[in-house]
């Protein structure tokens, strides 16, 4: 087990269920017109996330993942390598990329890249949390869960060298 304790809960699991619920109704209208709208999740980190987010949703969704690597324990390693692609065309289809959290934007920045060459219909971003204190790379969100402010957070998806995933809130890391 890591070296690190809880150190507060920023989020309850009850804040996380209501704001996912009003950001599925807000992709639902804006996505009303679509035929099926491609989530794409980052894993790991995402899963929990795209899971209950998709529930939500209230249009036709097709999900893909897509996994890169950009951290060490605690900080950002300022590479972001590919680490896996996605198993499905995107050409002309709507995108909706599903995150975790947005620190620096550099992971962000990267994938948004990389996914415009798949030449999709229109490409978004959805994140459960946003440190806008971290950004060193602007990047365009269109809709955001929850600003926090600049913490280690893990939970609902979030890890610390692949522990604390399975809490669910979301809560900051103390060095024990």
């Amino acid at each position: 087990m890591p070296n690190y304790a809880i150190d507060q809960i920023l989020i309850d699991a009850s804040q996380l269920h209501h704001r996912v619920r009003a950001m599925g109704q807000e992709i639902t209208a804006a996505y009303a017109e679509t035929d099926a709208l491609v989530l794409v999740g980052i894993l790991r980190g995402a899963l929990y996330f795209l899971a209950d987010l998709s529930r939500a949703i209230e249009v036709p969704v097709q999900i893909d993942l897509i996994s890169v690597a950009s951290y060490s324990g605690t900080e950002s390693s300022g590479t972001v390598t590919l680490l896996k692609d996605l198993d499905d065309e995107i050409q002309g289809k709507d995108v909706l990329i599903v995150e975790d959290i947005i620190d620096t934007g550099r992971t962000l920045h990267a994938l948004l890249d990389h996914l415009r060459g798949h030449r999709p219909r229109s490409l978004g971003v959805c994140a459960l949390l946003d440190k806008p204190d971290r950004r060193i790379t602007p990047v365009p969100v269109d809709y955001v869960g929850f600003t926090i402010p600049d913490h280690f957070v893990v939970g609902y998806g979030l890890d610390y060298d692949q522990s604390y995933r399975n809490l669910p809130h979301i809560a900051r890391l103390k060095p024990a």
